[in-house]
């Protein structure tokens, strides 16, 4: 109940005056272990690119980051990625992360990243520790850190921040009174900032627009089995959303002509078996996110709905240009 009033006020309402002073607490103890982690911070002998947010909760930032390991090897770069493994927890780090690994030892999204693009991913609490266990097993010549903004302990040569464009920065205030993690003048100093679909009004000379485009319905236990989304227009589902803001995929749902029966979830929420049976016939849709964990439990009845970061020419442009500076320094 109180999770859900503090959301409403992040994202709908002004900070709760109360909470400030916690605010104001957290945004100093934030700034002082910043500076210490940044003093030691180590380098790692490839370009390290880190994809992350400044607001807790979903972003797409695990779209954008599949988008950017992708465009990165259409350049003929070898990209490898790294995480925290938010959610699972290995019987030891760095973890390997590889299709057969259990949801529950990798974590949703490490998983995802490896399942969509087949580069190699490690996961550990420690990304450097992260980083150097992948470079010694892989042939890899540029990481991407899939969130890890924050985890100053790791040098980084370029830093991409992914914002929902429907909520922005919310209230502007630090936790707890708002939702951010790190202060809004933090974007001052960011070349890009990728805001995905919404109306946010950001102005920022590295802003870049992304859209997160469907494909087709994937049956979660028929293999490649594909249906067009169009196919499903008209149709009553279960729609499942264990992500930072269901309400995102409820709406893309519903833009698409389904009727949708919500269920959101928390981020990262752990399913069991038989959760997702519901006491009727219809279908049940799901982000791929959610499919990754439910994947040894589904029945001819569940199914998900991939989607892709879309971004425009000019975009894309403005993101090789930081990839052409970062590639440029003789640094490596």
């Amino acid at each position: 109940m109180l999770g859900r009033w503090l959301q409403a006020r992040w994202y709908s309402g002004t900070a709760p005056r109360v909470l400030l002073p916690l605010s104001h607490l957290f945004g100093v103890l934030a700034a002082r272990r910043r500076r210490r982690l940044q003093a030691a911070a180590e380098r790692l002998p490839v370009p390290v690119i880190v994809v992350g947010n400044l607001a807790v909760g979903g972003t797409g930032k695990t779209p954008f980051a599949i988008w950017l390991v992708e465009h990165l090897r259409r350049q003929g770069w070898k990209p490898g990625v790294i995480a925290r493994g938010y959610g699972g927890r290995a019987p030891a780090y760095p973890l390997h992360v590889t299709a057969d690994t259990p949801v529950a030892h990798s974590g949703d999204e490490p998983l995802l990243i490896a399942l969509r693009t087949a580069v190699p991913v490690v996961v550990a609490p420690d990304r450097v520790a992260a980083g150097r266990a992948l470079l010694a097993s892989h042939e890899v010549d540029v990481l991407v850190a899939d969130d890890g903004l924050q985890h100053y302990r790791l040098a980084r040569d370029l830093e991409i921040v992914v914002i929902d464009g429907r909520r922005g920065l919310g209230n502007g205030a630090l936790l707890p009174a708002g939702p951010l993690r790190e202060a809004p003048e933090r974007l001052d100093q960011l070349p890009l900032v990728v805001v995905n679909g919404g109306p946010c009004a950001l102005r920022h000379p590295g802003r870049i627009d992304m859209r997160l485009q469907p494909s087709a319905v994937v049956a979660l236990a028929g293999g490649e089995q594909q249906q067009a989304l169009a196919a499903w227009r008209g149709r009553r589902v279960h729609a499942v959303a264990g992500i930072g803001n269901p309400q995102r995929f409820f709406e893309l749902l519903r833009e698409h002509g389904l009727d949708p029966i919500e269920h959101p979830y928390s981020d990262h929420h752990r399913y069991r078996a038989g959760s997702l049976d519901f006491a009727d016939t219809l279908p049940v849709l799901m982000t791929e996110k959610d499919a990754v964990k439910y994947r040894g439990w589904a029945t001819g009845r569940h199914f998900l709905l991939p989607v892709e970061a879309r971004l425009d020419a000019a975009a894309t442009a403005l993101v090789q240009q930081s990839l052409d500076r970062l590639f440029s320094l003789e640094t490596y």
